[in-house]
């Protein structure tokens, strides 16, 4: 019957029913056994559900120019009944002053390769080398943005867990839902994207992600923090989600700490905190004004590392109100819900951040650049 509820709730769009924090399997519970597993070339296919579902691989770049920029396909299914591709740059320019620029366009006749590991679409593609250690990223659907990218991975790729997903359903068994995150969070960038301005070089520090949401996106998360953090030494990546009541307003987290060349540590034991907010008087979310962001875990040998990253967010990059600037096929799948009202708070502070690192005792502190989001969509 449960099962039943879910898959109106997927076709009508509405709340689920509360089945508590028991139907969701926490990638968690994989972590307590194995904190993370290094990415091979296959833990990149796109899976390409034929069911309700979000996929998305996204390149976030951090230009030595001071550009933040990023560069984004969206496959998405609702209800198996239509499939739709997306690709969307944005790029948001240091002076404060020039607008952001966004650019969202809608791809036709998309594919993939044999293997599933590159996308393609007319004027689009997204190709992961022979090797696995690199993907080219190029897009002429919108004259605004020409992309032509190359993201190079620095440590190695990680899930969380054995297999990155946390899962979702009454029945362990058959699960109705899975989200999953798989990370390259240290990658060189070459390459520009040509504005109507002129070009951009983007050379710099890049990070990749690869996500899937095996279910309606506002059915797994409530609200979302993001973390992307570059010094010249060290990388810190954070995604955590809490789930809607349905599934007890449960927190996952999945992160790690990298340098070059490594992965210091990566797990679930890590957590978001807001020191300050602004209530936001249009929608009345509370706007993160001042954060903290903590890891924990251990490194490949058992040393104990901790870090935190703290300090005020400054003037935000941007909101979106995501209803607003949305393709048509995500409001189809958010679909009028009660109580559903998307933003993302977006933040690069100009007052620089430090990362404070402790491996086994030995303190470290570096100072570095953050990109970071807010997202809220449900109570």
């Amino acid at each position: 019957m449960n099962w039943l509820k879910q898959q109106v709730a997927n076709v009508a769009g509405t709340a689920e029913p509360i089945y508590g924090p028991s139907a969701l399997r926490s990638v968690a519970q994989q972590a307590e056994t194995i904190p993370y597993t290094e990415l091979k070339k296959e833990d990149l296919r796109w899976v390409a559900m034929e069911s309700t579902c979000v996929e998305t691989q996204v390149f976030y770049l951090m230009a030595d120019s001071g550009h933040i920029a990023l560069a984004q396909v969206i496959y998405s299914n609702v209800a198996g009944l239509r499939t739709t591709c997306q690709f969307n740059t944005k790029i948001f320019y240091p002076d404060g002053k020039t607008p952001n620029l966004w650019s969202s366009d809608t791809l036709e006749n998309h594919g993939f390769d044999d293997e599933q590991l590159c996308f393609y679409a007319d004027g689009c593609a997204v190709d992961l080398s022979e090797d696995g250690t690199f993907y080219s990223i190029k897009s002429a659907t919108n004259e605004s943005s020409i992309v032509n990218l190359k993201v190079t991975r620095k440590t190695p790729g990680f899930q969380v867990g054995k297999d990155g997903k946390s899962y979702f359903g009454t029945d362990p068994n058959k699960p109705w839902g899975s989200m999953r995150h798989a990370f390259w969070p240290r990658c060189d960038v070459e390459g520009t994207i040509i504005t109507k301005a002129g070009p951009i070089d983007f050379k710099g520090r890049a990070m990749f992600i690869h996500a899937l949401q095996g279910m309606k996106p506002h059915h797994a998360a409530a609200k979302w923090n993001f973390v992307n953090f570059q010094s010249p030494t060290y990388t810190a990546v954070m995604m955590e989600y809490t789930t809607p009541p349905s599934y007890g307003s449960s927190v996952v987290n999945v992160g790690g700490l990298m340098q070059d060349g490594e992965i210091i540590c990566a797990g679930s034991s890590n957590s978001a905190s807001y020191l300050e907010i602004a209530n936001d008087p249009e929608n009345e979310w509370p706007e993160p004004a001042a954060v903290k962001f903590e890891w924990s875990g251990r490194t490949k040998d058992g040393k104990s590392v901790t870090a935190e990253l703290a300090g005020s967010l400054g003037v935000r990059l941007d909101k979106v109100d995501v209803m607003a600037e949305v393709p048509g096929f995500v409001k189809a799948i958010i679909g009028g819900v009660a109580g559903t009202k998307p933003y993302i708070y977006q933040y690069c502070p100009q007052q620089r951040l430090k990362l404070h690192l402790n491996i086994d005792g030995e303190q470290k502190v570096e100072e570095g650049i953050l990109f970071s989001e807010a997202t809220f969509i449900s109570e």
